[in-house]
This record gives structure tokens, sequence and C-alpha cells, in this order.
């Protein structure tokens, strides 16, 4: 058999250069070609690519809103594949591993790191940012035996693909930092593939959703995946909606767009004691919301973000798919070639589809 030794392991494939979607200049096209093989530093593993994610982060990255993205670059964060290359220092995994990732991979000796918050590490590595990403047929990932996360068979790779940073940091919002309890009424602000994740997740653990977008069609979704109510906040007074549903106000609220509107109602909508957590990303002019912040005294309120899940709390997430109480493939709406995928991605700011949409390398 023909291969390749890498850091000192054999690699058994044949080829030294990839496809991959690259763009030269922030806002030019991505272009499918060919480029060089990743060859794994000595902590890391190389991922052969199944399926990857088009998440409008990326398209941030392809903008230039972020500083850490270098030219030229491959973008996508979002993956699951095989391993097939790994470097001297990786004791935890084997070629032929199938495997995901978080989108956020911990250096796994930091301050946070070493208290189980990989995702928020100090010296934290992201493909698709701070390195090439997985718009491509390979993707290397550092700190493997941190950041690896084992996939079971009962997964398909594009599911997989779909957990990525929505639904994982969606799953973390509800499940960990909203502390979301059955009977909890829980109000997602926003639905598409963050706030539609979850409604599908707070439904999952017991609680009564309310959905609030200025879409029909997701707020439709919303239903269909568990929302008990769907507010049109181009109609209504989203708070004083939720008020007089809940009686008292929402135990948990969640902003998964990220808006001062949306930020705002998800503060004011809460009942005494209720936990806000901030998932959309606010930027330009909707960055630095204001605050309510004599409701939060008034009512001792929490404030939280979720950025992300480390590999270590993916276990309970992956045991809800595979026993069927979460079906995170019902968000996936198109499974699209490299080649279409590098063209949705630079339209990924006009919120298009209802779902997610996840390319699939064969």
């Amino acid at each position: 058999m023909e291969g390749t030794l890498v850091c000192g392991r054999f690699e058994a494939i044949p080829c030294v250069h990839m496809k991959a979607a690259i763009f030269e200049q922030f806002r030019s096209p991505l272009v499918v070609r060919e480029v060089a093989d990743p060859v794994p530093h000595v902590d890391a593993a190389v991922i052969a690519v199944r399926a990857c994610g088009i998440c409008r982060s990326d398209w941030h990255a392809w903008m230039g809103h972020d500083d850490e993205v270098r030219l030229p670059h491959v973008p996508g964060h979002e993956l699951a594949g095989t391993v097939v290359a790994i470097g001297d220092g990786v004791r935890s995994w084997r070629i032929g591993d199938r495997v995901t990732v978080p989108f956020c991979c911990g250096c796994g000796s930091c301050y946070e790191c070493d208290r189980g918050n990989s995702h928020i590490c100090d010296s934290y590595t992201q493909p698709g940012f701070t390195h090439w990403g997985a718009f491509a047929e390979r993707v290397e990932i550092r700190f493997a035996d941190r950041n690896l996360v084992h996939l079971p068979t009962e997964i398909d790779f594009v599911t997989a693909a779909s957990l990525g940073c929505r639904f994982a940091t969606s799953f973390r919002a509800i499940v960990q930092q909203g502390r979301t309890r059955a009977g909890d009424w829980v109000v997602v602000h926003g639905c598409g593939g963050v706030g539609l994740s979850a409604v599908m997740i707070a439904h999952a653990v017991g609680a009564q959703v309310i959905a609030v977008d200025i879409r029909p069609e997701r707020l439709a979704l919303a239903k269909e995946l568990g929302a008990i109510v769907g507010i049109d906040a181009t109609g209504e007074d989203v708070v004083a909606r939720i008020v007089d549903i809940t009686g008292r106000g929402a135990n948990v609220s969640v902003d998964a767009l990220g808006s001062h509107a949306t930020c705002w109602n998800s503060i004011r909508c809460l009942a005494k004691r209720g936990r806000h957590v901030q998932i959309g990303l606010l930027l330009g002019d909707q960055s630095d919301p204001p605050i309510p912040m004599g409701t939060v005294i008034a009512k001792e309120l929490e404030i939280y973000g979720s950025h992300g899940m480390p590999a270590a709390d993916y276990e309970r997430l992956l045991r809800l798919i595979t026993s069927g109480r979460l079906l995170p493939q019902r968000l996936i709406s198109d499974v699209v070639s490299l080649e279409r995928g590098a063209e949705l991605l630079t339209a990924a700011d006009q919120f298009l589809g209802t779902g997610m949409t996840v390319i699939q390398i064969e």
C-alpha cells in the first residue's frame, strides 16, 4: 500500500494534495482548488472531512470581521470525519476513528482548560479562523487528545457536522447555563439554526417553549420542533404577550439572534430570578446593547453567555441523540457539494432557508 510517513506514523493515504474552498482576499469568491495536505503538529490529528456545516460565523471570517484570519484562507468550523494522520504526541486516537470536534478547541494546559472550560481556552485554536478550516478534504485539529470527540456509529457524519457551533452552543445554553428543568417556561428569541436548536433541546428536557421570530415559516417549524406558542415580533408586544402566556414571565430566555431588540426583550420577559442566556453575536451597529439593569436588580435576574461547549461535555448530548430524544437531523434543510457550499457561504448574511445547510464530502 502506498502511503506517507507523517510525524513518525504511517498514513495510509497516497495523496499529498487535497481539494479546498479558498479565498485569496476578503469578500472575493471562494475557489475550489488543490492545496497541500495538512501535516500534523506533534499534538495534532488530521481529519478527513466527511461533512462540514455552513455557518454565519464563516461568513464573518470571509467578510474580514475576524482579526485572526490570515489570507489566503479556508473557512469551516463545524465538521465530522475520520482520523487519517496523528502526531507523535497523540495518545488517545488512532487512524480510522470517527470523530467530531468543538468549534473552539482548548490547549489543555491554561487556567480555563485546567478547570474544564476548554471551549473558552486562553490560547484556543479554531479551525476556519486561527488556521485553515474544514471547507476542505482534510483539516488539522491541534491538541487532539483534548479536543476530539468520539462519534458513535449510530450518528452519521452529516448529522454530526450539524451539531457544530449552533447545536452544541444551544445545548450548553439550555442545559448548563440556563439550568432548564422540566416544566420551566423557556423563550427563544430568533428561530434560525441556533434558535431552532434551542427550541428542540428545551422541549426534549421537558420545558414549555415559546418561540419568537419575524418569519412565519420559522415559527411554524419551531412549533413542529416542540414550541407551544409562536410569537410574530412584527405584530405583537413580545414582552407583554410572554407575560400573558406564562403568568409571571419566563424562567429561561435565550437571545439566539443577537440584536438590541432581542437582547432587551429576552431580559425584560423574565420572571423573578429568571435566567437570560446570550447566544447570538452582537456585531456592528448592534454591539454593546442597552440592558434594563433596573429590571435585573429588582427581579434578581441572572445573565449568562454561551460560547460553544467543551469536548468533555459532548457525551450527554450524543446520548440524547442516539436514544432518539434529540433529532438534530430535522434541522438540516440542505446537503450540498463543496463547490455549492463555497457559493452559498457568500450569501450567508441573507438568512436564507429555515434550517442548516451542510457540505458533504465523499
